[in-house]
């Protein structure tokens, strides 16, 4: 299970996440790895391919995640990484959220996706049948996991989400409590949002995005859990 924290403002929209893997599955810290996908910027999963996070020269930003109970390949359904490369192929959030919309969801295990530009951000759900759901995410804080926004039914959510909302950063640069979030490892493993490593399984890298008109987006990485690891930027187009 990932996490993507969202803060949307006037003229602000702020992404804090975790990704949570496999400890051998083997990936690439965010650059152009993608020749047929001009101007896109991302981590790249060296098994698949595709990618869990990225943004694109236009100021766009796309991120998926697993549903419940969809953790890994299932034989016959394609790869969830090459998601965010389709969204980031679309000059802005609300172009990219309305192709996914018209994807066949059955083609791939069930994801949750978060689109964003300085325009507002978007979830997307797709359930493996049917047609992907978007739904434009509100004014404030809205926490994704395996489960939709703001999901109380996740034991994560349901730890980290008032800590979040009462530390909403007011500008780029001012991460510092919700970088203290992402780091924290207490709590029962369910509540963890960095994930302690267990069965090769535990939280492997961290971003911060920031998007507002006017400006490109603004990109800091970890290449490793965010209590250990520090954040450096990210060159973007």
């Amino acid at each position: 299970m990932c996490t993507v924290v969202v803060s949307v403002r006037p003229r602000l929209i702020l992404l804090a996440a975790n990704r949570d893997e496999r400890l051998d599955r083997p990936w690439d810290p965010p650059a152009a790895w993608w020749p047929d996908h001009p101007g896109v910027v991302a981590g790249r999963d060296r098994t698949a391919g595709g990618t869990w996070m990225g943004v694109n020269r236009h100021g766009v930003a796309a991120a998926v995640l697993n549903r419940p109970g969809t953790l890994g390949p299932l034989a016959g359904k394609r790869s969830r990484g090459e998601l965010p490369l389709m969204a980031l192929d679309h000059p802005a959030a609300a172009a990219a959220a309305d192709a996914l919309t018209r994807l066949d969801a059955s083609l791939w295990r069930g994801f949750n996706m978060v689109l964003a530009d300085a325009a507002g951000a978007w979830f997307i759900r797709g359930i493996g049948h049917g047609q992907p759901k978007a739904t434009h995410l509100p004014d404030g804080v809205s926490m994704v996991t395996a489960h939709d926004p703001n999901d109380l039914g996740s034991p994560r959510t349901a730890r980290h989400l008032a800590s979040f909302e009462a530390t909403e950063p007011t500008r780029p640069g001012h991460w510092d409590a919700w970088r203290s979030i992402l780091a924290d490892r207490r709590g029962e493993s369910a509540e963890q949002i960095n994930v302690a490593p267990h069965n090769g399984f535990g939280t492997v890298c961290s971003s911060f995005v920031a998007l507002a008109p006017g400006c490109g987006p603004l990109w800091l990485f970890a290449a490793g859990p965010p209590h250990a690891t520090a954040y450096e930027p990210v060159t973007i187009g």
